[in-house]
């Protein structure tokens, strides 16, 4: 039973929130935005909370012998980077300091990660090109129209690669991504009611 709470409250808040989107009532459109105002103060409580048990980690391996103290203390110097300007700032996250903060070193940061995102790109194509050469085919051929069409380019051929580009991600991609969104909720939600009627172990 004490397994199966939390998975009868998802469904429940998402039953909630599906039918304030399909029945126009305000009592039902109150109840949704309540909790949904609930479940944000609960994302921002765990984030505090995942925060501060990193910042206790690190800190325990600064202070005892550890084998990467560096790596330690670089987390807990970008944390104190990132929180102090925003803390201290009356803008808060809208201070010049945290925006510079979050251009200067975030932004390259996850540029610097989605490039790696290549390296491991390239073996896994050509596994995939073994394994399955026609899905393959079309997933890099797809890639490959994208990155052409998003190539910086300039006068009128750039602006027919930017309309192209912006009616892929639009339309197709957009659609896809929907469709992958729904079927994982759906997906979800189906697996949430088995383990709420007993059909399913959350073990499993």
């Amino acid at each position: 039973m004490r397994r199966s709470l939390p998975a009868v409250l998802v469904v429940l808040v998402g039953l909630v929130l599906l039918l304030d989107l399909l029945v126009a009532n305000p009592t039902l459109a109150s109840l949704a935005d309540a909790l949904v105002e609930l479940v944000v103060i609960l994302f921002a409580a765990a984030a505090v909370l995942g925060a501060v048990a990193l910042a206790v980690r690190h800190g325990r391996a600064v202070a005892l012998p550890a084998d990467d103290r560096i790596g330690s203390v670089v987390v807990l110097v970008g944390m104190a980077a990132v929180l102090v300007p925003g803390l201290l700032a009356p803008e808060g996250a809208a201070a010049p300091a945290v925006r510079w903060v979050v251009g200067a070193l975030l932004v390259p940061l996850g540029a610097s990660l989605l490039a790696l995102v290549v390296i491991f790109l390239v073996p896994a194509a050509r596994r995939g090109m073994r394994a399955r050469p026609a899905e393959t085919g079309v997933l890099l051929g797809a890639a490959c129209v994208m990155l052409v069409l998003l190539l910086p380019l300039g006068g009128a051929v750039g602006d027919v690669t930017g309309a192209a580009a912006d009616w892929l991600l639009a339309v197709p991609v957009r659609g896809v991504l929907a469709g992958l969104l729904v079927g994982a909720a759906i997906a979800t939600a189906v697996f949430a009611a088995r383990v709420v009627f007993g059909l399913a172990n959350v073990d499993d």
